[in-house]
């Protein structure tokens, strides 16, 4: 499994209609965040097709196209690339010549497999954000065991208390220091 490392967008022209695909990498669920940003950008744009997977949450939109020919293709992309915690939207400026349900379909799947080709990803593993408190002496010990892990938050108060993200591995590892699972999800690997 995976996610898009970064924001990434690219435009294809299909008889003169214009799709911009805008790949997202999804940190939290705010989806509707992106969508008005996307909106905001390109106010004038025919359609916002977008679909996206957030842990087990999958959904799909074809905004006024035909039923079926923006929104689950992209998803079909999604899954089939094994992309989570992922957003994609295609904007569509129509240019005046109709495409016909095959070749929405058709569009709209290049849009994404053409920003794909130009897209970094990391890879994607089960784990846990946690909430782990120990004493200012243990910060060395902690800090080596945690390596790369991603620390989003870090308190110094009577005691050290961290908020992290962890792989079922590493988890297991710190078990000592009592961490307290804040959330099961889903993490970026760590090289």
């Amino acid at each position: 499994m995976k996610m898009i490392h970064e924001i990434t967008s690219n435009e294809i022209v299909i008889k003169n209609s214009r799709f911009i695909c805008i790949l997202f990498p999804l940190l939290d669920d705010k989806i509707d965040s992106y969508l008005q940003q996307v909106k905001e950008e390109y106010p004038k744009a025919t359609h916002y097709c977008y679909a996206y997977q957030f842990d087990q949450i999958k959904h799909s939109s074809d905004d006024g196209e035909p039923g079926g020919t923006a929104g689950m293709p992209l998803l079909n992309v999604l899954e089939k690339e094994e992309l989570n915690h992922t957003l994609v939207v295609v904007v569509r400026y129509f240019g005046g010549i109709k495409l016909g349900a095959g070749g929405l379909v058709r569009a709209y799947t290049k849009s994404l497999t053409e920003t794909l080709k130009i897209s970094l990803f990391d890879e994607l593993e089960d784990g846990y954000q946690i909430q782990i408190t120990f004493p200012y002496e243990e910060e060395k010990n902690v800090n080596y065991l945690l390596g790369n892990s991603l620390i989003t938050k870090k308190d110094y108060l009577e005691n050290i208390t961290y908020t992290c993200f962890v792989n079922f591995d590493l988890y297991d590892k710190i078990l000592p220091y009592h961490p307290l699972i804040l959330e099961k999800c889903i993490i970026k690997k760590t090289p």
